[in-house]
């Protein structure tokens, strides 16, 4: 079996994520200080630790086979790269700001004005969709300080928290685009490396899915099992279990974190007792 080769961001945050999935998808990585590639102990994987910006290159050239990348660093570098799956984490987004003092209010207020930005050709692809024309500061790095020191009226840059925006005096007014970290594909990978690539993809989906659901076990009076069924919508179906005592049933079933509360105040509503919530590890469909 060939050894599939995925880079990944070689230090930050998106790193310590891209090692964690790694992990929980049972690959073992032997990675001292300082390592600029490192080998699978259980797994035909080697991993790369790259600038973040370099990946998209590495991908076309075919350097390497894959990448857990950022998905505006691919908008920025590599618009003809595809990805297969979103990871679910290192979310951002990519934002116009301005002065908190700044007249402007929208992007059309920086008809003409001065934008430094870490993302020209992002920055160039929106100007020209709304057609504005602006006048481009290529920064790397340290964006926010530009209207600070008078280079730029206006920064485009990636925002998380916003923290950083709030520190430097600016607000934001415009957001480009959403952005989370994306598994890459190189469009150079052969077939036999794209086959294990697919077996990687199926343990994340997994992992995924696990991260984004709660097990969930109740007990029910029969007399409301139907109504509290219907509010459940688990996987296909729960299951229900009679229970010692006459009258009740236990049902175990699985739910979207994102609907968990809603779920949950409703079954209370609805005379379900002893209810108890899982994390779950990984789950496989």
């Amino acid at each position: 079996m060939s050894t599939l080769r995925i880079a990944v961001q070689k230090s930050g945050r998106l790193n310590q994520d891209s090692m964690r999935i790694l992990k929980d998808i049972g690959i073992s990585i032997d990675n001292g200080k300082d390592q600029l590639k490192a080998s699978a102990r259980n797994f035909p994987v080697e991993i790369f630790y790259l600038r973040n910006g370099d990946i998209p290159q590495y991908l076309k050239d075919g350097v390497v086979d894959a990448a857990i990348i950022g998905e505006n660093v691919l908008i920025e570098k590599g618009a003809d790269i595809e990805f297969i799956e979103r990871l679910g984490f290192s979310k951002c987004k990519v934002s116009i700001a301005v002065p908190k003092d700044s007249k402007a209010s929208s992007l059309r207020d920086l008809e003409g004005k001065r934008i430094a930005t870490s993302y020209p050709e992002t920055v160039k692809k929106f100007l020209k969709q709304y057609n504005i024309e602006a006048q481009l500061h290529q920064i790397n790095g340290s964006v926010e300080i530009a209207p600070n020191i008078g280079l730029a009226d206006g920064i485009c840059d990636i925002v998380s928290s916003g923290s950083t925006l709030f520190k430097n005096g600016l607000k934001e007014i415009e957001v480009l685009l959403t952005s989370e970290a994306v598994l890459a594909v190189s469009p150079e990978i052969s077939d036999e490396r794209l086959a294990v690539l697919k077996k990687i993809q199926f343990r994340i989906q997994a992992v995924l899915k696990g991260r984004n659901s709660k097990y969930i076990l109740l007990n029910a009076p029969n007399d409301k099992l139907n109504t509290i069924l219907n509010l459940l919508p688990g996987m296909r179906s729960p299951t229900v279990l009679p229970l010692a005592e006459n009258g009740w049933s236990s049902v175990h079933t699985v739910i979207s974190k994102n609907q968990f509360w809603e779920i949950i105040d409703e079954l209370k509503i609805n005379g379900a007792e002893g209810i108890l919530v899982c994390p779950i590890e990984k789950m496989v469909l």
